[in-house]
């Protein structure tokens, strides 16, 4: 951060002129020793790793003492760096050690110790320097003569210039020698901050705090400070301390910076810029940075500050989906901001849009030439690479990845492999971009997209056509269902009595509903037609329209089929021109003794009136109950698919019993009895 002597000097007291601070021109390391001693500073840093204790032999130098002062470091007459020096005072630790046998080493063992004596003194000084912006450690070399050594005695000094740091901020300062003799020397430095500065946030808004005393007069200037130092003046004035000047969060951005200056003549400006590591203010950063179009193939990112940022072109395909990157073939180039930049592109595209990205982090993403171009076509995108020895592959830019043509892939691309290659070839494509690496080719779909979309609409139609005959064939169900299943009654008409009782029964298998049909209700077409010709169509109609034949048993019908089967003429000739029963039994038996009754007919008896063993054996092949003790199954049975509720059948059967109860009964009354008034004669009960 830049910091004139004049910033310093108002951290270290109100006045200017209170502490000049040295200052050091350029940017390169040095160190200097006290008179007597000479010294060497390694180039570069190394890495700081102090090890154990180890016991001398001998004499050898030590850092006893650590001493640092403030100055600054320019780079030119305004731009400065506050830097700390460190200086190490050294001292001789340890003594000679006299040989332990004396008449062994005799007059040698003298004179090298003499000799040893004599010698200088070398040591490597580590300095370590840690603040929250920085780390180092260099390695001082310091040589002292042979009349410096003193067990004890210091020798002197050596100084560093210098280590950078920042104002306010807490540095720690270790030195030790390699190896180590003793525990390393630590200093910790607390540097000055701006008394005169302070930034607080409360909320949308920001506090700039300037305390300056009241007659002190001065400029100050809010700017950004830009790519490669220039300058762009947001805000200026001429004030007086002290001042709160207020700031809203979404103006902070990393690069503004504030200037201030005493209103004197040949004053010089101090400027700091307090908002770089500012989380909001990088996030206001991105957020001001805005893409340009600049007809025809050219764009600009504006913002600001400059960005760490690098951009490149996209394919945005017409269906949605993310916009995909075209690196490679092409290469990420980086962004200056406020700089007119283009792709080396032959041809525009409104297909083609530029990303920025920062730290691999998308940031913007803008298809600029749309605007000028028209809308996104729906074209597709071959990627051509190109290899040594003149080796080249095609593929199809598709939101799964790049299609290799004529794969085997169930994508579009791989299946209109053929026609895309055809289309390159005879120059229907439109080539957007070439270079050794490869080029990039827009392909029309257009001419796919109707043939897609017509086998589409096909499909659509046979779909709607096979829904409509669905829908037509659960209305007719649902006709049929609302109608009732048919049921064609047949018996024999032993006596009126049983006549009212099958009566009673079709009238309650009515109100299910079925719809039953009974010679009872058709007298006028029985003599009009026959009974059998009557039962012929009742038959034909009944099971077409997947329906059931009732066979009710009764002592009559039981004799009538034992009759047929021993002598099918005697049977008959001997019964009423009326009676469908016996006409009936020329197609029912057959269709019992040649297996086809399952499912076209149910068997029926009153419990009351017959046994259940009287039923010829021939008709134990379909369901054959008695009734009422299984009127439950006997509906179940008439019903078919889709039976009820259980519950609602019961109430169904419950109400089936009710209606036939009172005539079961009369039927069953002894002789004498008086009758219940159930005649049924042709004309009162034809229903047809």
């Amino acid at each position: 951060m830049p910091v004139p002597w004049f910033l310093l000097s108002l951290a270290l007291g109100r006045s200017p002129a209170v502490l000049p601070l040295e200052r050091l021109v350029g940017p390169q390391n040095t160190a200097r020793c006290s008179p007597g001693l000479s010294c060497h500073l390694w180039d570069g840093d190394l890495l700081c790793l102090p090890g154990n204790i180890v016991s001398p032999s001998g004499p050898v130098l030590v850092p006893t003492h650590l001493q640092t002062e403030l100055m600054l470091r320019c780079h030119q007459e305004t731009d400065c760096d506050l830097c700390v020096r460190v200086a190490v005072h050294l001292a001789v630790h340890g003594h000679w050690q006299e040989p332990k046998d004396e008449e062994q080493f005799g007059r040698a063992g003298d004179s090298e110790l003499e000799e040893a004596r004599n010698a200088s003194l070398q040591a490597q000084v580590v300095l370590s320097f840690n603040s929250y912006t920085t780390a180092r450690c260099v390695l001082l070399e310091v040589k002292v003569p042979a009349a410096f050594v003193q067990p004890g005695q210091s020798v002197g000094s050596v100084v560093f210039d210098c280590f950078e740091a920042a104002l306010g901020a807490e540095v720690q300062i270790w030195s030790y020698t390699q190896p180590m003799y003793q525990k390393e020397l630590n200093f910790t430095q607390q540097l000055p901050a701006l008394p005169w500065l302070n930034v607080s946030a409360d909320g949308d808004d920001v506090y700039l705090v300037l305390d300056v005393s009241k007659e002190q007069h001065f400029g100050l200037s809010l700017y950004w400070n830009q790519v490669e130092n220039s300058v762009k003046h947001w805000w200026h004035r001429n004030l007086t301390g002290p001042q709160n000047i207020t700031l809203n969060h979404t103006d902070l951005v990393p690069c503004l910076c504030i200037q201030v200056w005493p209103l004197e003549p040949d004053s010089t400006r101090t400027s700091i810029c307090p908002f770089r590591k500012d989380a909001r203010a990088h996030r206001n950063l991105w957020r001001a940075a805005q893409l340009q179009l600049l007809p025809p193939r050219g764009w600009r990112l504006d913002a600001p500050c400059s960005l760490p940022a690098e951009a490149t072109l996209c394919w945005q395909a017409l269906g949605g989906g993310p916009c995909q990157p075209l690196v490679p073939p092409m290469t990420r180039e980086n962004v200056t901001v406020n700089k007119a930049l283009e792709f080396p592109l032959l041809e525009g595209h409104p297909n083609l849009c530029v990303q920025v990205s920062s730290w691999e982090k998308l940031q913007l993403q803008e298809c600029l030439w749309s605007d000028s171009l028209g809308p996104l076509k729906d074209d597709m995108l071959l990627v051509e690479t190109r290899g040594p020895q003149d080796n080249r592959s095609l593929c199809a830019l598709e939101p799964s990845g790049c299609t290799p043509l004529l794969s085997r892939t169930t994508t579009m691309a791989a299946h209109l492999g053929e026609h895309l290659l055809q289309d390159l070839q005879s120059g229907q494509c439109l080539q957007l971009w070439n270079d050794d690496l490869g080029a990039l080719w827009a392909c029309p779909m257009n001419k796919y997209t109707h043939q897609r979309w017509a086998l589409v609409w096909l499909a659509c139609l046979l779909f709607a056509a096979v829904l409509f005959l669905l829908l037509l064939l659960k209305k007719g169900h649902v006709k049929a269902a609302a109608r009732g299943r048919a049921a064609l009654l047949l018996y024999s008409a032993d006596d009126e009595g049983f006549e009212c009782l099958v009566g009673a029964l079709a009238s309650a298998l009515c109100q299910l509903p079925l719809r039953v049909a009974v010679d009872l209700w058709s007298r006028r077409e029985l003599s009009a037609h026959g009974p059998l010709a009557w039962f012929h169509a009742q038959r034909r109609q009944t099971l077409q329209e997947g329906g059931v034949v009732i066979l009710l048993f009764s002592p009559g019908a039981v004799a009538l089929c034992h009759e047929w089967l021993q002598d099918r003429a005697s049977a008959l000739g001997a019964h009423s021109a009326h009676d469908a029963f016996a006409a009936s039994l020329n197609c029912v038996l057959p269709d019992f003794l040649q297996g086809r009754a399952p499912g076209r007919y149910v068997g029926a008896y009153f419990d009351s009136l017959l046994r259940p063993d009287a039923v010829p054996a021939l008709f134990r092949a379909v369901p054959v109950l008695a009734l009422p003790s299984q009127l439950p199954d006997f509906l179940r049975a008439l019903q078919g698919p889709g039976i009820p509720h259980p519950g609602r059948l019961g109430d169904r059967a419950e109400q089936v019993s009710q209606a036939l109860q009172p005539v079961l009964d009369s039927c069953l009354r002894p002789p004498g009895t008086p009758e219940t008034g159930c005649e049924m004669g042709p004309e009162k009960g034809d229903r047809t």
